[in-house]
């Protein structure tokens, strides 16, 4: 059956998961998707001293809740345990899905890489994930498309001036591998020195067509179907 995924650009506060969270759970709430992605560290904003977010942090709760009332799958960006810099998937419950494999030179001060690639299946749906670096790897593609997934979907955090680029990586892999891709990127400032970010969160189809784009504010989203061939 056909999916609907949301990528989501929510105004984010620093180090402060609770509001964050409030303001994830919001975009749950009106994207009326099955699976919403957030950018990279959505849930405390790309501060590299950030605490790592547990499972169990309450903060989380207002997420929890609309994720169970809508039938939503929330992709959330936040530091994990290790400490890496991970994915949340959220909706019954919280579990960690996948860290980051490939790290930035500030990120490797404080996080260590994940151990392999990784895969949500959302209604018979292989999604696999990554976080910002993981797409400009081709080895990071190649041995997640050879999971058997049907969409690429990631967090991400990119200066404006590299929207263009992160156009053309996510046409790139959805034509070099026929998959579905889904990028949340960051919008508006944050940390280590991300003062002015990308923004424009977009979802490609398997040709490499844009379906759907969002604009440079924070706080908006976009949603699309993803069909199967």
């Amino acid at each position: 059956m056909p999916l609907t995924v949301a990528v989501a650009q929510p105004v984010c506060v620093p180090y402060d998961v609770v509001a964050n969270a409030a303001a994830h759970a919001a975009v749950v709430r009106a994207a009326g998707a099955r699976v919403v992605v957030f950018p990279e560290l959505s849930l405390t904003g790309y501060e590299l001293d950030a605490d790592p977010v547990p499972i169990d942090h309450p903060g989380l709760a207002p997420l929890v809740a609309a994720c169970q009332e809508t039938g939503t799958l929330a992709l959330a960006g936040a530091p994990v345990d290790g400490p890496c810099i991970g994915i949340l998937a959220i909706d019954g419950r919280v579990g960690v899905a996948y860290r980051k494999l490939y790290l930035g030179a500030s990120e490797q001060r404080r996080f260590r890489p994940g151990p392999e690639p990784a895969v949500v299946t959302v209604d018979g749906w292989r999604l696999g994930l990554a976080v910002c670096k993981d797409t400009s790897v081709p080895e990071h593609q190649a041995r997640t498309a050879a999971l058997g997934i049907d969409g690429y979907v990631a967090g991400t955090l990119m200066f404006d001036e590299e929207t263009g680029e992160q156009d053309d990586r996510g046409a790139r892999i959805a034509a070099a591998h026929g998959v579905w891709v889904a990028f949340a990127s960051f919008a508006g400032p944050t940390g280590d020195g991300y003062d002015r970010t990308a923004g424009h969160s977009a979802i490609w189809s398997p040709d490499g067509a844009v379906v759907a784009r969002a604009g440079a504010e924070p706080g908006t989203f976009v949603t699309a179907t993803m069909s199967a061939p």
